[in-house]
């Protein structure tokens, strides 16, 4: 029998500094999404795959002035 193959993506780490971080997660609640599907998002748009587009952004008083959530 042929080993089950993962179904789920392994995770990465990336380093990123809280003050941009926590903001970031604000803005992509705002903008209707996650952050790791925008991350996603911009990865197919910088490797130019056919299709992507560049992830959406909200207006920055949308979350900018939003205390950080933690």
């Amino acid at each position: 029998m042929t080993p089950a193959k993962p179904t789920h993506t392994p995770p990465r780490q990336v380093r990123i500094p809280d003050d941009e971080w926590l903001p970031f997660d604000q803005a992509t609640k705002a903008a209707g999404t996650v952050r790791a599907e925008a991350v996603r998002e911009f990865i197919r748009w910088y490797l130019r795959q056919p299709g992507a587009k560049l992830p959406p952004r909200p207006d920055r008083a949308a979350w900018a002035e939003a205390p950080p959530q933690t």
